[in-house]
């Protein structure tokens, strides 16, 4: 029989909650995992994208143009559909396409090229007075990447990956309708298909309250790490 009407939304008696702990935490270390190669994918792709754009070297010229076309098509891929397109490839990484552990490859698709872009756009915003000064000093490329770009844009990045991290929450849920654990799925399969409301709310609150605690440590960081706010 269905569980209907508003007061059904509030019956905790019926949630297990040892499940729904177990579903947090993969939750939890799906977004952060996932989101640890993110930055890092992200941030070397966006470093390409930035000093290849523009070249008059052709071999520069054909990395840019491969990365952006990559960086743009499985940017516009909405993950719902990208997760199925890369079922084969997670099969061969995972060995198995169920599981928290088999979201991780589309997670991890999906975000790299959003967040490579925003890098892109965080590193062209440098003072290139501050890149000319560093470039007349006799800096070499690396020092110009590590002791220029990464810091001056440091909080931007940071920002951008909060972003990111938050959009990896909602895609760790809609992954879990598939089969992926973690809330999505409980919140899925324990709450609407079986009429259970209660567990559907307490899984939405859980995740809010993931996301307040991410977007909270974000601005934390943004703040410590920006010179203007100093």
């Amino acid at each position: 029989m269905a569980n209907t009407g508003f007061s059904s939304f509030f019956k905790f008696s019926t949630v297990n909650w040892p499940d729904m702990w177990s579903a947090t935490w993969e939750t939890i270390w799906m977004t952060l995992l996932s989101m640890v190669v993110v930055i890092i994918l992200g941030i070397i792709l966006g470093l390409f994208l930035y000093l290849t754009h523009g070249k008059s070297n052709p071999l520069l010229k054909v990395i840019n143009w491969i990365i952006a076309i990559l960086v743009n098509i499985f940017r516009s891929i909405p993950y719902i559909i990208l997760i199925l397109l890369v079922m084969p490839f997670t099969k061969v990484v995972t060995g198995t396409i169920i599981g928290p552990v088999a979201a991780l490859p589309s997670l991890i698709i999906s975000a790299a090229p959003f967040y490579a872009r925003m890098v892109e756009s965080y590193l062209r915003e440098v003072d290139s007075g501050v890149l000319e000064a560093a470039q007349s000093m006799g800096a070499n490329m690396w020092e110009i990447i590590f002791k220029v770009l990464l810091p001056e844009s440091k909080p931007a990045l940071i920002a951008g990956a909060t972003v990111t991290a938050i959009s990896l929450i909602s895609y760790t849920a809609m992954a879990g309708a598939i089969g992926a654990g973690g809330l999505g799925q409980l919140a899925y399969q324990d709450g609407f298909q079986s009429y259970n409301n209660t567990i559907i709310l307490v899984a939405t609150v859980i995740i809010a309250l993931f996301v307040f605690a991410v977007q909270a440590c974000g601005d934390l960081f943004v703040k410590h790490t920006d010179k203007r706010t100093l």
